[in-house]
């Protein structure tokens, strides 16, 4: 928590058939990816997307399913033991300026609370992602559904970290592991995974 900064990846792998059916549905090694924001005096965040509504979101102060944006540590625990997932961190290799930054916030207030999709839709927009005249791109239905991949990608377009053009649905989130090699603008860089020993809630 005190080494990760906004930009930052986590990255989470689990056992359950949903887990199962979404790294099978994207053909991903991993099954969840959220974005860390780390401003000012405030706790570290995790922003993402997710089926769930078990902590409060930020940015709008209720319990809500699909974009959300968490206190990271609360994230983290929830995803590690209530969901059994293990967890690594991606670092981004250089500061985000000020500018970024208001790019992220501008981009939290526009896709928080939107919902996630059902694995079905969530399968057809992966696939119509690669296939340019099928599918359906979240900024072309005005924002119907999201899921983690897509916010992350989005906002990292936003950062100017992506090039502007890709359908976020081409994104899934195995394109945020390092075996992807995930192009980056600007020389940026992301570091390897770094496996998160995630301690026993009670000692957190």
């Amino acid at each position: 928590m005190e080494l990760t900064r906004t930009g930052d990846l986590w990255l989470f792998r689990g056992s359950s058939a949903a887990d199962r059916a979404i790294r099978v549905t994207t053909n991903s090694p991993v099954n969840h990816v959220g974005m860390a924001i780390v401003l000012d005096d405030l706790p570290p965040l995790l922003w993402h997307a997710e089926l769930g509504r078990s902590l409060p979101d930020v940015w709008s102060g209720t319990h809500q399913r699909g974009v959300q944006l968490h206190d990271l540590a609360d994230a983290v625990q929830v995803w590690a033991h209530r969901y059994g997932q293990r967890a690594w961190l991606r670092q981004l290799d250089r500061p985000v300026t000020p500018a970024m930054e208001d790019a992220v916030l501008r981009t939290v207030a526009k896709l928080d609370g939107t919902p996630f999709p059902s694995t079905a839709r969530l399968a057809g927009r992966w696939v119509g992602g690669r296939l340019p005249k099928f599918g359906h791109d979240p900024r072309d239905v005005g924002l119907e559904t999201a899921y983690c991949a897509e916010v992350v990608a989005l906002t990292y377009e936003a950062m100017g970290l992506l090039p502007a053009g890709r359908r976020p649905s081409w994104y899934d989130p195995g394109s945020f592991w390092s075996g992807d090699d995930l192009a980056l603008q600007t020389g940026a860089r992301l570091g390897g995974e770094i496996e998160v020993d995630v301690p026993p809630q009670a000692a957190a």
